[in-house]
C-alpha cells in the first residue's frame, strides 16, 4: 500500500512555488531507501581547486566588486557523521543583487568581474569552504513590491541524488516577508549563516552554515520530502 507525506505548501506572492509546487501529498520514500541516501560525488568530477573562489574569474584576474566573504561549513547526515566528497555547487547575485544569467532581465548593474558560480567537495570531514561576494537583495516582484534578502543557493550532490539549499543573511530587512523564509517556518534559524571574524585575511568576514541531511532537523532543502 502507498504511504503518503505532507502536501507541500505553496509560498506567498511566489509565482514559481505556484507552478511548480505539487498539489497532492508527496508518496513517502521507504525506510530502507531513505536510510541509504548518502550524497557521494566520486573523485573524478574533475574539480579545478580555482573554481572555490568564486570573487575572481581566475587567479591574478582582478577581484569582483562588494565585500569578499568566506563560507565554511560541515556537511553530515543526522547522526553527525560526515559526508565525505559530496559536489557543492555555489551560485549567488553580485553585490548588486543581479545574477550573471540571460533570465535576469532586471537592469540592476552586472559586475564584469563576477560570474557568480563555483564549485568544491567536501573533505574526508565533511568540510566545505568557498569564497564569494556578499550578494545584494532584489526586487522579485515589482508588482507588489515584493524583495528577496541576500541569499547564497547551495546544491549537494552525490551520485544521482541532488539537494538544494540556501543560506540567509542574519538581519536582512526582506527575510521575514521571503516565500521560502515562511515555509521553513521555525527551522529558519538553521539556514542563516553563522557571521564570524576573519582577522588578518582578505574578506570582510566568514559565515559558518552548517548543512545536515536528513533526521528530524535537517536543513531545509528546496525539494524536501520530509
Amino acid at each position: 500500500m502507498t504511504q503518503y507525506g505532507r502536501t507541500i505548501e505553496i509560498g506567498p506572492t511566489d509565482n514559481t512555488s505556484n507552478e511548480r509546487t505539487p498539489r497532492h501529498p508527496l508518496h513517502l520514500i521507504p525506510d530502507s531507501a531513505r536510510a541509504s541516501f548518502a550524497p557521494y560525488a566520486p573523485y573524478n568530477y574533475g574539480i579545478n581547486p580555482g573554481e572555490a573562489d568564486m570573487t575572481r574569474l581566475a587567479a591574478g584576474r582582478p577581484r569582483a566588486d562588494g565585500d569578499p566573504i568566506k563560507v565554511t561549513g560541515t556537511i553530515t547526515d543526522q547522526f553527525g557523521r560526515p559526508i565525505r566528497n559530496s559536489l557543492v555547487e555555489i551560485w549567488n547575485a553580485n553585490k548588486h543583487g543581479r545574477y550573471t544569467h540571460i533570465e535576469d532581465q532586471s537592469g540592476l548593474p552586472l559586475d564584469p568581474n563576477f560570474l557568480g558560480i563555483g564549485r568544491t567537495i567536501s573533505d574526508e570531514n565533511g568540510n566545505y569552504e568557498f569564497w564569494s561576494i556578499r550578494p545584494g537583495e532584489y526586487l522579485a516582484r515589482p508588482d507588489i513590491g515584493r524583495w528577496r534578502p541576500k541569499h547564497i543557493h547551495m546544491s549537494i550532490r552525490g551520485g544521482s541524488s541532488r539537494l538544494i539549499t540556501q543560506m540567509y543573511f542574519n538581519g536582512d530587512p526582506h527575510n521575514d516577508a521571503d516565500p521560502m523564509r515562511i515555509l521553513m517556518g521555525d527551522n529558519f534559524d538553521k539556514n542563516i549563516g553563522k557571521e564570524y571574524d576573519t582577522p588578518g585575511k582578505e574578506f570582510d568576514c566568514g559565515y559558518q552554515f552548517d548543512i545536515v541531511i536528513g533526521g528530524k532537523n535537517p536543513t531545509f532543502f528546496e525539494n524536501d520530502i520530509a
